[in-house]
């Protein structure tokens, strides 16, 4: 998956965090690996002017999307014959996910990834304008995330494991440090 990301917005942000969490939500609804996804982090006042300019409401939001494939084969990991596209293109407001991150008492980081998923999600047609849309949605957002969690969770435990393997074959002999016998 090509996932490009540009950082326009003059807020610090961890890139590889939002680049892994779109990976892994592409990954988890199928889409096919040679996909293509552009994100973009903006200032305040450009996610308002774009808030104004294609939903005709003011002020900034957290995350628009903008489907590029949706009715072509291959933009929808359901379609009869996906192959790869390009998604679209997802914008993030950092500095409206700070202050929504600190209202919702959790991490700058976790709000990043949530809004993410949240933007990958909506191009790939899902909507939550109406009740059950919002259930299905949220909730496919919310276990996205939960199992984001628990693959960097059982990655750092499987790295921690191997640095500790690797002391303990040098410190018996096994090893040389230098990765030789």
């Amino acid at each position: 998956m090509s996932i490009e990301l540009f950082n326009e917005s003059g807020v610090d942000v961890p890139e590889h965090l939002v680049i892994e969490a779109a990976r892994f939500a592409m990954a988890r609804m199928e889409v096919h690996p040679g996909a293509e996804l552009s994100i973009t982090l903006v200032d305040s006042e450009t996610m308002a002017d774009l808030h104004v300019q294609w939903m005709d409401l003011p002020g900034p939001t957290d995350v628009m999307s903008f489907p590029m494939d949706e009715l072509t084969p291959g933009g929808r990991p359901d379609a009869a014959d996906p192959g790869p596209a390009m998604l679209g293109d997802i914008v993030i407001c950092p500095e409206f996910a700070a202050d929504q991150a600190k209202s919702q008492r959790h991490s700058f980081e976790h709000e990043v990834a949530v809004l993410t998923v949240h933007g990958v999600l909506h191009l790939l047609g899902f909507d939550h304008a109406e009740p059950d849309e919002e259930k299905e949605m949220f909730g496919l957002q919310g276990q996205i995330i939960v199992d984001w969690y628990s693959a960097r969770d059982d990655r750092v435990r499987l790295q921690d494991q191997a640095e500790r393997d690797a002391r303990l074959l040098r410190n018996t002999g096994f090893a040389d440090g230098t990765g030789g016998r």
